[in-house]
């Protein structure tokens, strides 16, 4: 099991336990009164067997439209990986009133506030990590957590007490949790890691193969 936490799945959109975060997220408040500027909540299907862990919200995409990889060019390729491999129904538009569904799987982040340059620091990630562990603990069918970049993976990983030098981050890396999830990791669907060439669409959706995989066989 996870860490035990008395904290809900999701955070209150005005959540406060963040300073700096608080503090940009007034920011864009001022200047884009008309975005979401709020702790962005997990989407998808409450029986997921699969759970999505990004970083946390793109200022002008989850941040701006409230949905978590929604508007920005790692919600293009994660929305079209997740469509490939059988996770959704409907159409992604890049807005959170497209009408796409998840099947079988939920999305989520490390951190749930727009954080400077898209870097939240290590304090914010412990902070955030109690509605991390709340959200697992809520999904009753969950079998697999697929975790995009290094922070979500390490953050996870300390959310089952499993020490980080035993269970380093890398590409295609899997463990096994001691609730007898399956943790499995990816490079981050970031436009640099995908201009740089070092993640690509096809690299992208072997580890969600692979995970589907491992989902199918979790609950044969």
């Amino acid at each position: 099991m996870t860490e035990s936490t008395t904290l809900p799945a999701e955070a209150p959109r005005d959540c406060d336990l963040c300073p700096r975060l608080v503090s940009y997220r007034s920011k864009n408040r001022l200047e884009h009164p008309g975005w979401f500027n709020g702790a962005v909540p997990s989407f998808g299907d409450e029986n997921a067997r699969l759970l999505i862990v990004g970083l946390a919200p793109g200022v002008t995409g989850a941040n701006k439209t409230g949905r978590p990889f929604t508007g920005d060019w790692a919600g293009d390729l994660l929305y079209a990986t997740i469509d490939k491999m059988g996770f959704s129904k409907g159409e992604y538009g890049a807005n959170p009133n497209d009408g796409l569904q998840l099947k079988d799987a939920m999305i989520t982040n490390a951190v749930r506030c727009v954080p400077p340059a898209n870097k939240p620091v290590g304090a914010e990630v412990n902070s955030c990590r109690e509605y991390l562990k709340a959200r697992i603990a809520s999904l009753p069918k969950l079998r697999i957590i697929l975790c995009l970049g290094k922070v979500a993976h390490d953050s996870v990983c300390r959310a089952h007490k499993m020490k980080i030098r035993d269970h380093p981050f890398g590409h295609g890396v899997e463990y096994n949790a001691p609730n007898g999830l399956i943790i499995i990791s990816s490079y981050h669907c970031s436009r640099y890691n995908t201009n740089t060439g070092r993640l690509t669409a096809e690299m992208f959706e072997d580890v969600f193969s692979r995970a589907k995989e491992l989902m199918e066989a979790a609950t044969a």
